[in-house]
């Protein structure tokens, strides 16, 4: 029987790097499907979450932060950015409550003007600001830019979320339900995966490796013996001496990143896991094109 109350479509999340965007969509979805980090432009790739209920579905694209590229695979995570609010129905602009305007959120402005779609502005981190000093900020911003909904949230409280939610829907038209009602992404398990290593790594590691470091998924495959899941990946540096300081001493660091990354691994999959890791060095791979699109960076798309 067909619903037609039942509204589907597509909400990009945009922002500069480091505003919460991954924390956000985590929320939306009351699950992790992106990874989190306090270092910047963590996000590379496109990630779809998907949100379903009675009032119907909305898919949430989280992109990587917009930023000016500084290397062909910064070049990749801009562009894939931009090219994805011309293809969704809402775009949710996130900015941080406590930052501030910054010079990058008026870079994502200015390449919002030419656009058509409807742009809300989202100021997250709310929880960390007196709330006298919202009405300034939301001002300041709306001079900048004639948005259609302003709605300040905290992603990681989870304040507000559902008004969003809410008024994400009002924009919505109605619509199919786009993928099945359990699935809340549609980025492969082994994706995803490759994500919550690379997570650790960019936790544990600190100011050393950030964005020299990419995980490629090798094998997996289910134990005859045992009803444990046995997960081969490699870790890809640019340096010898990255190399090392992933190892660690006495193979420590390395053993820390596989302890943690097994634990989300095991959730998402709710199942044991075996993982094994290993280190590679690939130099200057982020400039070469053949190595991006063996890690998923596929230039050619956009």
């Amino acid at each position: 029987m067909e619903n037609n109350d039942y509204k589907s479509g597509f909400a990009a999340l945009i922002g500069r790097p480091n505003v919460g965007k991954s924390t956000l969509l985590n929320q939306l979805l009351g699950q992790k499907v992106a990874i989190m980090s306090d270092k910047p432009q963590t996000t590379r790739n496109r990630i779809q979450g998907v949100y379903s209920e009675e009032r119907g579905q909305i898919v949430f694209i989280d992109t990587p932060g917009i930023h000016k590229p500084k290397h062909r695979l910064g070049d990749f995570m801009s562009k894939t950015a931009v090219t994805t609010l011309r293809e969704v129905d809402i775009i949710l602009f996130l900015v941080d409550a406590e930052a501030g305007m910054g010079k990058g959120d008026e870079f994502i402005m200015d390449r919002l003007a030419g656009v058509e779609t409807p742009v809300y502005l989202v100021i997250n981190k709310i929880d960390l600001v007196h709330p006298d000093k919202l009405l300034p900020l939301i001002e300041s911003y709306m001079k900048k830019h004639a948005f259609t909904e302003v709605i300040p949230v905290s992603a990681k409280d989870g304040n507000n979320v559902d008004a969003l939610v809410t008024q994400v829907f009002e924009r919505l038209e109605a619509g199919p339900q786009f993928y099945p009602e359990d699935q809340v992404t549609d980025h492969p398990e082994r994706f995803l995966m490759s994500e919550m290593i690379r997570e650790k790594v960019l936790h544990l590691t600190h100011e050393e490796i950030p964005h020299s470091v990419a995980v490629e998924i090798e094998q997996i495959k289910k134990r005859e013996t045992s009803d444990t899941i046995y997960v081969g990946a490699v870790v890809v540096v640019e340096r010898s001496s990255q190399k090392g300081i992933i190892i660690g001493k006495q193979g420590r660091m390395l053993k820390e990143i596989g302890k943690l990354a097994r634990q989300d691994i095991e959730t998402m999959l709710g199942s044991k896991i075996f993982l094994e890791l290993w280190v590679k060095v690939e130099e200057d791979w982020r400039n070469k094109p053949k190595q991006l699109r063996g890690f998923g960076y596929d230039q050619d798309e956009y």
